[in-house]
């Protein structure tokens, strides 16, 4: 019979933040596979789980990946560990996961600590509705393409960074966003966690003059919605209603859809609309 891969959840910080199941399976399984086993060593010796280890992490996910698939095929248990948190949220895990749903082995999630989770509860920011982005991409160009698509992101947004490079993401983050309410969470669940709600305005000087320590989460409000309407509307207001109705006839509408659809982006009844276009074609 093929074996199981568990997915376990692990601390972001203070080690009692695990689960009894997490602890069961982890010294029943075959195999765990860890993120970094130096790190995650610790938290074995802590709880006397004496299963073997393997490396797997970002830069040997496939060719690991692939061993540790045939070793599920094979009948093995595998319990995959992150270095904090839980297992395939912005790390190589998401990719183990995807092979053994191709090899068709069955996989199961271990519920726990997520920072992402965490900072949004602690952030006294919306939480119906939110957009996590972990780290922005190192790439320029793939991370202005980023922040310009996060402009008109009306979820609050959740964004993972290093201490040393938290005061630049803040620059670009203001940069491209304008400024915003915002919560910076440091130390999550560890002695010194920190949440300081804020705005990007206050936090750059605030962060330049004190050296940020730990891992960082940003939590930053979203766009109102009110604000973009009033933007699109502007938008509009700088076209004639004919060219406005051209753009949707131009997509395949009929005139009376265009006509409902120009409507409802200017604010106006339908017949001001029609009285307009008599008058432009008078």
């Amino acid at each position: 019979m093929e074996g199981k891969l568990y997915l376990c959840a692990t601390p972001i910080g203070n080690l009692e933040d695990i689960t009894f199941r997490v602890i069961r399976t982890l010294k029943e399984v075959d195999l765990i596979a860890a993120e970094d086993t130096r790190h995650s060593i610790k938290l074995m010796n802590y709880f006397e789980i004496n299963t073997p280890m393997t490396s797997y992490y970002e830069f040997n996910k496939i060719d690991k990946g692939k061993y540790l698939i045939e070793q599920l095929k094979n009948g093995l248990n595998i319990a995959l560990v992150t270095d904090a948190g839980t297992p395939g949220i912005s790390d190589p895990g998401e990719e183990l996961v995807k092979m053994a749903y191709e090899a068709g082995i069955e996989v199961t999630s271990l519920p726990g600590p997520a920072a992402c989770i965490t900072a949004l509860t602690l952030s006294g920011l919306s939480t119906r509705r939110f957009a996590f982005e972990a780290f922005l991409p190192s790439d320029k160009k793939e991370k202005q393409l980023v922040l310009r698509e996060l402009q008109n992101e009306t979820r609050t947004i959740i964004l993972y960074e290093a201490p040393h490079r938290l005061v630049k993401t803040l620059k670009e983050l203001k940069e491209a966003l304008g400024d915003r309410r915002m919560t910076l969470v440091r130390e999550l669940t560890k002695k010194y966690e920190t949440a300081f709600l804020t705005t990007f305005s206050e936090a750059i000087p605030y962060y330049e003059a004190q050296e940020p320590k730990g891992e960082c989460v940003i939590v930053v409000e979203g766009r109102p919605r009110k604000d973009i309407e009033i933007e699109e509307q502007k938008r509009w207001e700088t076209l004639t209603v004919q060219e406005h109705m051209d753009i949707y006839i131009n997509k395949g509408m009929d005139k009376k859809e265009a006509m409902k659809a120009v409507s409802g982006d200017r604010g106006v009844p339908k017949r001001e609309i029609y009285r307009l276009l008599l008058e432009y074609k008078e």
